[in-house]
């Protein structure tokens, strides 16, 4: 992971330094975006032609529709960032099945897809959409080039907006030490994550959620929920410790990103899961194609369609796969059936306790984890057929040490879930003055990124 060597952390502490005690806000900025750049070159190498070619397209694109609102403009602005997107992430695949046959579909299946450009494309396309609505945007070209390439973001988000990043980079406050502490408390929770999201993936020694997806073949009924709860966690803890560590690394510049996790496995209902999962892909997908296609019509089923359509975008912007598509619509169906649920439940005044309400609701999302994570149909089909057979035994096991592994992770997570909501707000470290507190979340981090520098990279780098 790039933030997780000792190298960068460094360079990012050189860079803080350098920026707390710039006076100029057009300098800080400078050395923020600078900084930013040699980061991002030296993870995606020459992709910072294409990082830099969006910032410069979608600048200039946005400023014209700040002036001149028209639907083609916007329409085209929207072609150019999808046919980027396009060209690097789904092509490729399209082109796969005949690079044997064509020297130029060879070509085409053997490009590689730029980091980051899911998360930046999408903030780029968000810009765009908010200045065709008319909101009182007016970045200068540096603020907005921060607002796409900013280190902490550019990689695997969480996806940020415009309006809410701009205040804060004309603020005349500078980062302090304060905000640095804070920073690296929250940065040493992501690290703690998303080591614990590495250890459900490799198991004990070498026999977790990897292992056992790859012997799924013989996996009976209970063996498959365990999988799948061993593999929510393992995303989870992997992905919201990244928001988390990326959160905390710009609060330590004094910039707050909004959360992209709340405790998503409390949810008791689809639609709240939704709410609190990957919360800025989420709302992002809601705010810029449900709710506009949505308003198109006031029928019902449009807008039930619509839902559907949303989730499977939503789908296909992990990967352009049959299993991703699928994915989406499934979970697209959940929502509508919640929704039909709903005016039932309130036709016939019935009420549904919370224990069973979330347990459904974990258990169908759950469930969904095996198109998400499955290599191909076929494993998807034989994992679904275990997974909704009581009977289905198993001619593989599963090794003790990982059974233990997901169990006391998913013990430890509910009572930390629990505890937490009882001491919020009355955390037993605030007596430690700031100092004390940076130097003990400076330390554990540093032994942690030495112990885990060689861990696989991120999931949703591949996204």
């Amino acid at each position: 992971m790039p933030f997780l060597s000792p190298l960068p952390l460094v360079a990012i502490f050189l860079t803080w330094l350098a920026v707390r005690y710039t006076p100029a806000r057009q300098a800080r900025h400078a050395i923020v975006l600078l900084a930013s750049g040699i980061f991002y070159y030296s993870v995606g190498g020459s992709f910072i032609v294409i990082l830099a070619l969006s910032i410069v397209f979608n600048f200039y694109w946005g400023d014209l529709l700040r002036r001149t609102s028209s639907t083609p403009l916007l329409f085209t602005g929207i072609a150019v960032n999808i046919g980027l997107l396009s060209t690097f992430k789904y092509l490729p695949q399209l082109a796969q099945p005949w690079a044997n046959l064509s020297p130029t579909a060879a070509q085409i299946a053997a490009l590689v897809l730029p980091v980051g450009i899911s998360f930046w494309t999408f903030q780029g396309l968000s810009y765009l959409f908010d200045q065709y609505r008319g909101e009182e945007l007016d970045p200068t070209l540096l603020e907005f080039a921060i607002y796409i390439a900013f280190a902490p973001t550019v990689l695997s988000g969480p996806i940020s907006r415009l309006s809410e990043l701009l205040p804060q980079l004309r603020s005349s406050e500078r980062a302090g030490w304060s905000d640095l502490a804070r920073g690296t408390q929250q940065m040493w929770v992501g690290i703690w994550m998303i080591s614990l999201g590495r250890l459900l993936g490799s198991g004990v020694p070498a026999e977790g959620v990897t292992w056992a997806f790859d012997r799924s073949a013989g996996l009976g009924f209970f063996e498959v929920w365990l999988l799948l709860i061993g593999y929510g966690f393992q995303i989870f803890f992997d992905f919201a410790g990244y928001s988390r560590l990326v959160i905390g690394l710009a609060a330590g510049f004094a910039i707050q990103l909004q959360e992209n996790f709340d405790r998503p496995f409390l949810s008791l209902t689809p639609t709240t899961f939704w709410q609190r999962w990957h919360m800025s892909l989420s709302f992002w997908i809601r705010d810029y194609l449900f709710m506009p296609l949505a308003m198109v019509r006031g029928d019902l089923w449009w807008r039930n369609g619509v839902l559907v359509l949303s989730m499977a975008v939503f789908g296909l912007w992990h990967q352009a796969s049959w299993l991703f598509l699928l994915w989406g619509v499934y979970q697209g169906t959940l929502l509508v059936l919640h929704r039909f649920w709903q005016q039932f439940a309130k036709r016939r005044k019935l009420v549904v306790p919370d224990l069973l309400s979330w347990l459904l609701t974990y258990v169908v999302i759950s469930l969904g984890w095996i198109l998400f994570r499955s290599q191909d149909l076929p494993q998807a089909r034989a994992l679904l057929g275990a997974a909704l057979n009581p009977w289905a035994r198993a001619t593989v096991s599963l090794p003790a040490s990982f059974v233990w592994l997901v169990l006391l992770t998913a013990a430890g997570y509910f009572s930390w879930c629990w505890l937490s909501e009882r001491l919020e707000g009355r955390s037993s470290l605030n007596w430690i003055p700031v100092e004390g507190r940076f130097s003990f979340y400076a330390l554990t981090s540093y032994l942690v990124v030495f112990y885990r520098s060689s861990v696989e990279s991120f999931i949703y780098f591949r996204f």
